[in-house]
């Protein structure tokens, strides 16, 4: 009798790093897929839809244009503050949308991961990837004030612009990697659940999201700089305001944080995601 042949095996996991990148790429249709689930979800039974990508940052910037910059001083000189604020919205936005929706990749997801088999880094990637149309939309938005400054006189654009893409990827990974090792912990330790929004809140303020960088002390600006997120904001504001400045040694810090983190987020993802079912 002729041996059954079978397209996929599926193997039990024993290593502490078992992504297969080729079978992640081999279910790009579920990818697809679960973009547009988490999209049309997202923004399903809601009057103003995909507006909300819109009046989410347009609001947040309102708020630090009036308490940060008017009442407290805190943005930079030289720039118009409205734009100031928005352009640190739109970047960081982007990247605490990406962690806070894949650090709930198992939890909220448990219905279907513990049915169908498919590479389980597939559900945060689809996370990653469909923030990127939300932060499409507010870019556009941002792009369009910075048109009005720009032909103003008021804020000066330049080459580091072509860095968008290097920027985008920067946020996207650092993301995930935070996002997947919050996700493995909450399998086991659901108080962490408690506290990503507050955690993100408090990370921001870390980040010269809401006031001038100058700020701080010189002698403290290495330990500052530890933080990956901010010369990512850094760059951002130096490539479309002309505001700063840009430390590529920095920068390269920032990417050696952020990779560091990535690896162990992944490692630890994998190693979680073979057991998870016994703990949600």
């Amino acid at each position: 009798m002729e041996k059954q042949k079978f397209s996929t095996v599926i193997v039990p996991k024993n290593g502490w790093l078992d992504i297969n990148l080729k079978e992640v790429w081999k279910y790009r249709d579920l990818i697809v897929l679960f973009v547009r689930r988490n999209f049309v979800s997202q923004y399903k039974q809601t009057i103003l839809g995909p507006a909300w990508a819109l009046i989410q940052p347009l609001m947040t910037t309102v708020v630090f244009t009036v308490v940060f910059g008017s009442l407290a001083g805190l943005a930079a000189d030289g720039v118009p503050t409205f734009l100031f604020y928005l352009s640190g919205t739109v970047a960081w936005q982007y990247f605490s949308t990406c962690l806070t929706g894949t650090a709930g990749t198992f939890t909220g997801n448990a219905a279907i991961l513990g049915k169908v088999y498919f590479p389980r880094i597939v559900m945060p990637v689809s996370t990653v990837l469909t923030n990127l149309i939300a932060f499409a939309i507010q870019f556009a938005m941002f792009l369009v004030c910075l048109a009005f400054y720009w032909i103003d006189g008021q804020v000066y654009p330049n080459l580091l612009i072509l860095m968008l893409p290097i920027l985008i990827l920067h946020m996207a990974c650092l993301g995930l990697g935070t996002g997947v090792i919050i996700s493995s912990l909450t399998t086991k330790y659901r108080d962490l659940t408690m506290v990503v929004g507050f955690g993100v809140q408090l990370w921001m303020y870390a980040t010269p999201v809401t006031y001038d960088i100058n700020i701080i002390p010189e002698k403290f600006m290495w330990l500052y700089m530890l933080n990956p997120m901010t010369p990512i904001i850094n760059t951002f504001r130096k490539a479309f305001l002309g505001i700063g400045t840009f430390d590529l040694n920095y920068y390269l810090l920032s990417w050696a944080v952020t990779l560091v983190i990535l690896f162990f987020g992944v490692m630890l993802f994998s190693r979680v995601e073979k057991t998870f079912m016994d703990t949600v």
